[in-house]
């Protein structure tokens, strides 16, 4: 597997109040993707992540435990165009 990847994670549960986004930031960038979190109105967090297909892959499965505290009851992954202009990861205000 090769090349570039861009997706948009949802997760849902326990995933608001407990750093998921500040550690998805991390880990992110880490593994050199660019992007952006954000939380979502419903409790939700989105990720749109781009980079080299293996670290998105990777992140994708990280993001199925996430941090300490958090709780993942559902993960959605889409295909989604690449961020504009963004390095590492930007965290956005709720939406």
């Amino acid at each position: 597997m090769s090349g570039q990847r861009s997706v948009e994670i949802v997760v849902r549960g326990r995933v608001q109040g407990v750093g998921y986004r500040a550690w998805t930031k991390g880990v992110a960038e880490a593994k050199g993707l660019v992007g952006t979190v954000r939380n979502r109105l419903d409790g939700s967090v989105e990720a749109r992540l781009a980079g080299p297909a293996e670290a998105v892959a990777a992140m994708i499965e990280a993001c199925r435990e996430g941090p300490p505290g958090a709780r993942v009851a559902d993960l959605a992954v889409s295909e989604a165009a690449p961020p504009a202009g963004t390095r590492g990861v930007q965290i956005l205000p709720t939406a």
